[in-house]
């Protein structure tokens, strides 16, 4: 089964059975409970409005316009960015005075994967109960269409990832001089993405000479899409042989940053975030921060350097930045890459992200190496248990949290259990019987030990 429905969204692999797959029939359905959701929730008393936006996958237009034809089938005005990102949506629907936005695109998966991600009037994913709601019309809510002359209306506006670059560069702390004086030379790739147009296109505003790889935004991803290091062996080649200053990886909907050191090797993307957060704390004299349970603790070492408090939300974007209004927090985000600056936005934005750490560079003057060299040190070790789906995963997960009472843990979101200079991170999956097991320490194999032993107690628990 590769349709998974979730408060979220849905996504799912293209063709297949209705129900089982993303087919036709479930965009339309879908984008049909979103509408009509957001249509209930809308006190106007004219049309309501939803902004869309896609990614470069070939299954895009074809999803496109199912969901864009539906809205107008229920009397909702849509406004269409086409070939877009999930940050560009995440803007537009507040500039628009929208009242929501839907974004096609799977985010890392494959190219057979594809997705609609829904966001309120604020242009911020919907959260647990507007998405359960949401589900709920999917499933069996009455749906009423519009008569003809209560047709919806479409609008196409192609222009908006140059606006969303001209929103980054008004941010106070991107030093576009400092940037322009550096005279970087960057490698780029798009996974022939919307990434492909809107990365260079910032670079270029920022004076800095760009060299593309896969930036042609058709679709064909030429590596997994996921930014993750064996999956990057051309773009760390390719800096090596051009001499540039750094890679910019981004994945189809560029809300995941990775950077490339010029010798080719991994920035790392728990550290574009502490990169980030590094200089906007030092220039605003401290302050606070927030990631996810899963991300690294070197976020917390650097906001504790700088003053401020470090806290800690459950895994999941919207989690995040609940937790970041709450504790009035000045740049957050999570490990994968994501970097979250309320002064632009609150939702994932690598265009954000890449100005930022491009503004530090320049400030620090330092290689991209030396500077991630400055940071403290962390590893990681990402596993997972399969477990029957006869066996209780919570009780599995509240029998490790009585072993490690005397330990700091946390169960806002599974289990995190802190060690003095390590931890383990236990997760549930929604979808399947699996445990997430996330750890990290100061060496990879203090990590990969940590990883190996738990797995070991669990495996004793459920046997």
């Amino acid at each position: 089964m590769t349709l998974i429905k979730s408060i979220s969204g849905i996504r799912g692999t293209i063709g297949g059975a209705e129900g089982d797959n993303l087919t036709p029939v479930d965009a339309v359905k879908f984008a049909a409970a979103f509408g009509t959701f957001i249509k209930r929730k809308s006190n106007k008393k004219n049309n309501v409005t939803i902004v869309l936006g896609r990614d470069a996958r070939i299954s895009g237009k074809m999803i496109s316009s199912l969901v864009s034809n539906t809205l107008i089938g229920l009397g909702i005005d849509v406004i269409d960015l086409g070939l877009s990102t999930t940050p560009t949506v995440e803007i537009a629907v507040p500039i628009e005075k929208a009242d929501g936005g839907i974004i096609l695109t799977a985010s890392h998966n494959p190219k057979q994967w594809n997705a609609l991600k829904l966001l309120n009037e604020k242009g911020e994913f919907i959260d647990g109960e507007d998405g359960a709601e949401v589900l709920a019309l999917a499933e069996g809510g009455a749906l009423t269409f519009a008569e003809v002359d209560e047709l919806g209306t479409y609008k196409k506006k192609k222009k908006y990832i140059k606006k969303h670059i001209k929103e980054v560069l008004k941010l106070d702390l991107v030093d576009k001089k400092a940037i322009k004086k550096a005279k970087f030379k960057v490698v780029v790739d798009g996974v022939n993405s919307t990434g492909g147009i809107a990365i260079p296109m910032l670079l270029k505003e920022l004076g800095v000479k760009c060299e593309e790889l896969y930036c042609e935004p058709n679709g064909e991803f030429p590596h997994n899409p996921e930014p993750l290091k064996e999956h990057l062996t051309d773009i760390s080649e390719m800096v090596v042989a051009k001499k540039a200053d750094l890679g910019i990886v981004v994945d189809p909907d560029v809300d995941r940053l990775a950077l490339i050191a010029e010798d080719g090797s991994m920035f790392g993307e728990e550290y574009t975030l502490v990169a980030c957060a590094d200089y906007v704390l030092e220039k605003l004299g401290g302050g606070n921060t927030v990631s996810n349970l899963s991300s690294s603790r070197a976020l917390r070492d650097i906001t504790e350097k700088h003053g401020g408090t470090y806290t800690a939300s459950a895994v999941g974007e919207v989690n995040v930045v609940k937790k970041m209004k709450e504790t009035n927090t000045l740049i957050g985000g999570e490990g994968n890459g994501g970097i979250i600056y309320p002064d632009a936005h609150y939702g994932r934005d690598s265009l954000v992200g890449v100005a930022l750490f491009l503004s530090l560079l320049a400030h620090k003057k330092v290689s991209c190496k030396t500077l991630r060299d400055s940071y403290p040190s962390y590893f990681m070790s990402k596993n997972k248990i399969q477990l029957t789906p006869k066996i209780n995963v919570d009780s599995v997960l509240e029998k490790m949290a009585i072993a490690y009472a005397n330990e700091q843990v946390n169960t806002i979101d599974g289990v995190k259990i802190d060690f003095d200079s390590e931890w383990v991170h236990l997760r549930k999956s929604n979808t399947e019987p699996i445990i997430r097991i996330y750890t990290e320490a100061s060496t990879q194999e203090s990590a990969d030990a940590l990883a190996n032993r738990i797995m070991e107690e669990i495996k004793n628990i459920i046997s």
